[in-house]
């Protein structure tokens, strides 16, 4: 640590009334509602924050909260069950309530204390160690206490310093956030036509009505002017129920022995699990954590499948998807769909997701829920004309290229402050602070 940075007792500051650290509100069931504040679990951090499926709180009901809302410059991390997620709350940020799986930091004197220093700081070694040493202290699930957090410290350079790190940090993490609103923004968009075009239908309605689709008319004439009665119900005409199975080519994957060596060690071919697609925030498989040999690829009968494969997860649980813009083999945790000729990757990637429901209803297992590639391949799905196919994939593609290029982005950006993150907050790399 650079020898002009200080150590600050965090009791201290907390009776200096500089800092103010809290836990969160204890939420009955009774008092969520359909709309509202976010109501923020440990869960719903992940690489920033993702509310998306989290329980509302009335905004109306905010007084018995009392401060465990969120405010911009909150440092948060998790502090039961997962403990150690960290994220920070910019102006940017969705206000939201805070659960008591969560703990936050608020400096009130900028000038001792700059929020985002704070937050990057509590990402290294001296924070690590601390926070790290009082999680396992009991026998149950990890927990760090209000009063385990009192009897911490910190260390801060100059409020110039800090500021200069802050800034040069929170430039890369404002990109990446940007990235990543204006994929949710596409993201939102091609799963809003898929459902027009495949499943309400809206430009047959709209031509069988009389009306005008709303779509340029080179589009707009690529769709019938009328329903046919199918197995499926009501689909437009010259239109086809099939399988998904007459659509791509479904296979599954396996995983090489961990025990021989040479299946592994010196990987060069990606090699994917569930795991990978987890921790996704966009459906595009960019890598993965890791690689086999030529040796371990031998050992997986469906080989290395193509760029453009469509990945769905089969088990624990059914339904993550990507496609992947690396070739890839796959373990028995997936059902791989190779897109058939006119049939289109980015179709398919829609399909399953809108079709989740309707897949997980031919799963079975006693212990955790599985479909199987024989079960899969049977899902009835409706095809559209060829030229419909096409004409979805013209659309789509310059958005999915989009969100492909920003996801990369994005990943060189988080790999750079990887790498100045812990040198810039010991002070092994020191910066010019602006006065």
């Amino acid at each position: 640590m650079a020898g002009d940075w200080r150590r600050h007792e965090v009791s201290r500051l907390l009776d200096a009334g500089t800092l103010v650290i809290g836990d969160g509100y204890r939420a009955k069931n009774s008092e969520f509602a359909t709309s509202g504040l976010p109501f923020a679990r440990a869960g719903n951090i992940n690489d920033g924050f993702q509310f998306h499926d989290a329980d509302r709180f009335p905004e109306a009901n905010l007084a018995r909260v009392g401060n465990k809302v969120s405010e911009p410059g909150d440092v948060v991390f998790t502090s039961k069950g997962t403990v150690g997620r960290f994220a920070f709350v910019s102006t940017m940020t969705q206000r939201f309530v805070y659960s008591p799986q969560l703990c936050f930091w608020r400096s009130l004197d900028p000038a001792l204390i700059e929020p985002r220093f704070l937050f990057y700081w509590m990402f290294g070694r001296e924070f690590f160690v601390q926070f790290k040493g009082v999680a396992g202290q009991t026998d149950m699930a990890e927990y760090v206490s209000l009063g385990d957090q009192r009897r911490m410290h910190i260390t801060l350079p100059s409020a110039r310093e800090q500021r200069a790190i802050a800034h040069i940090l929170g430039t890369l993490d404002d990109k990446i956030e940007l990235n990543r609103r204006m994929n949710e923004t596409l993201e939102a968009m091609a799963r809003a036509l898929f459902k027009s075009w495949f499943v309400d239908f809206d430009p047959v309605r709209a031509k069988a009505e009389g009306r005008d689709p709303g779509l340029p008319k080179h589009i707009a004439d690529l769709f019938p002017d009328s329903f046919e009665e199918s197995e499926m119900g009501e689909i437009p005409r010259g239109w086809e129920v099939k399988p998904i199975g007459e659509l791509a080519e479904v296979v599954g994957g396996s995983t090489p022995k961990t025990e021989r060596a040479e299946y592994w060690e010196g990987g060069v071919h990606h090699w994917v699990t569930p795991k990978d697609l987890s921790e996704l925030l966009m459906p595009v498989l960019l890598g993965t954590e890791r690689k086999i040999t030529d040796a371990g690829l031998a050992q997986i009968s469906s080989g290395l499948l193509p760029q453009g494969t469509v990945l769905l997860s089969s088990r624990a649980p059914i339904g993550y998807l990507a496609i992947s813009e690396v070739p890839v083999a796959i373990n028995q945790g997936f059902i791989a769909m190779k897109p058939r000729a006119g049939t289109s990757s980015l179709f398919l990637l829609r399909w399953a997701s809108a079709a989740h429901d309707q897949i997980v209803s031919h799963a079975n297992g006693s212990t955790f829920l599985e479909i199987s590639k024989s079960s899969f391949r049977p899902i009835r799905v409706v095809s559209p004309a060829v030229p419909v196919m096409q004409a979805f994939d013209r659309v789509l593609r310059p958005m999915y290229r989009k969100v492909v290029e920003q996801q990369r982005e994005s990943r060189t950006l988080a790999a750079l402050r990887d790498t100045l993150l812990p040198k810039l907050i010991s002070g092994e790399l020191r910066v010019r602070a602006r006065a």
